[in-house]
């Protein structure tokens, strides 16, 4: 009974397909028919599917090599904010002194695939420079990592004094950053270094920061003018140095423990950026692995079909 049925249909189906006009538009050409036309779309969804499932693999792994990197990081990092705490009490921190010549050291990371932490730091360094612009002021950058360079130097070029790149290639230290803080002092001129960098708080939330440091004249002259540094007069110096060279001293010390913590701190916003973004496009992938694999079965099921109707065609010319 159901061959019946079966051979019943078949026979409408080729009566259908018999008509001369149904079958110009349906006939393959014979470009089509060389290249396989019913086996091409699923050969191109399969492919896809492929290349999503290594992305994710690539995506996954990143992630794992972030976490792992910000674990030895963190430690550091936290570590490294009992340095400048002091110098803060002692010396403050005014972001809103107003002097003639501002320089602006941006840190930022020499990779990308870590989020948006790059160019937050790039649009905090660019208010910074607008708003302590003026006719009688000078504003130069002083970039610490690639991609900020990468940014500032398409419309700032001309205020770029100092380029560091590769900082991150070998873990940092002390010793290393307070080299690069004397010679960044010895090629800059500057009354206030303002140190832009993302402070870590957690794996997916960070926060953009500005220390600032100002020059041993411009301590004295705060402290000689009062507010928040006029409390320097009333420590006693000790030895033979007089106030302008230990302030020197103080000015050097506190800028290389301030680049210290703030160099450790953007390395660990780094690394959780980089988790979080990792995460989002590992997710992201899984979700277009899911569309393909249903794409791929509505295409194989619509091959299948077409294919049965052939077979009962065939077969009920056949038996016709």
């Amino acid at each position: 009974m159901a061959m019946t049925a079966l051979r019943r249909e078949g026979k409408r189906v080729s009566t259908l397909i018999s008509s001369p006009n149904l079958r110009s538009s349906l006939a393959p050409s014979e470009e089509q028919v060389s290249f396989g036309v019913r086996s091409i779309s699923t050969q191109i969804v399969r492919n896809r599917m492929k290349s999503v499932k290594n992305i994710q693999k690539i995506t996954k792994a990143m992630k794992m090599v972030a976490a792992s990197k910000l674990r030895a990081i963190q430690v550091r990092a936290e570590n490294s904010r009992g340095l400048w705490q002091p110098f803060t009490a002692l010396l403050g921190d005014t972001p809103s002194v107003d002097v003639k010549k501002n320089v602006i050291v941006t840190i930022s990371s020499d990779k990308g695939l870590c989020g948006g932490i790059n160019s937050t730091s790039v649009k905090m360094s660019r208010a910074l420079h607008k708003l302590n612009a003026g006719p009688d002021k000078e504003g130069k950058y002083v970039i610490l990592g690639e991609k900020a360079k990468a940014q500032l130097i398409r419309d700032s070029k001309k205020d770029i004094e100092i380029s560091i790149t590769e900082l991150q290639k070998n873990p940092l230290n002390y010793t290393q950053v307070s080299v690069l803080a004397d010679d960044i002092l010895k090629n800059v001129e500057f009354d206030a270094l303002r140190i832009v960098f993302n402070k870590f708080q957690s794996v997916v939330s960070f926060l953009p920061t500005t220390a600032t440091i100002l020059s041993p004249e411009v301590v004295e002259k705060e402290a000689e003018a009062g507010g928040k540094l006029g409390d320097l007069d009333s420590y006693e110096i000790e030895g033979g140095e007089t106030k302008s060279e230990v302030l020197q001293n103080l000015t050097e010390f506190q800028f290389s423990c301030v680049l210290f913590n703030a160099v450790l701190e953007n390395a660990c916003s780094e690394q959780g950026a980089r988790m979080s973004a990792m995460d989002s496009s590992s997710r992201n992938a899984g979700d277009m692995l899911d569309r393909l694999t249903l794409t791929y079965n509505r295409t194989r099921q619509a091959s299948i079909t077409t294919e049965l109707i052939e077979i009962i065609s065939g077969a009920s010319a056949l038996t016709g």
